[in-house]
């Protein structure tokens, strides 16, 4: 699944997985960084993650501060989703299993 598709409660699942974290059912349900500021915004700001409207789009971008060659640019349709896609690709790269569909329908379905 590419990482610039990710949204809802699937983007907040691979933001989870990109702390490190394996997200139970019941966290997931409390991990929104991609729609709750109180949650997305620590990590724009730990992570220095740029963001900016496009006139159409927001845009967002993650520098690997050592290789500058490095950076991890993402869209979205709110700051909170494109900075979230960023920081899922600076972390595990353009593409993520698919895997995580499966848990994360089972979690919707309850």
């Amino acid at each position: 699944m590419k990482t610039s598709e990710l949204t809802g409660t699937l983007l907040d699942y691979w933001v989870a997985r990109s702390e490190g974290t394996v997200p139970t059912a019941d966290a997931q349900l409390k991990f929104m960084p991609s729609t709750a500021w109180a949650q997305g915004g620590p990590i724009i700001e730990r992570e220095k993650i740029m963001v900016a409207w496009n006139a159409s789009e927001w845009i967002a971008g993650v520098t690997d501060f050592v290789d500058r060659s490095e950076g991890h640019i993402s869209k979205g349709p709110t700051a909170l989703v494109a900075a979230m896609r960023a920081f899922v690709t600076s972390r595990l790269g353009d593409v993520v299993s698919d895997d995580a569909q499966v848990a994360v329908d089972r979690k919707s379905n309850g």
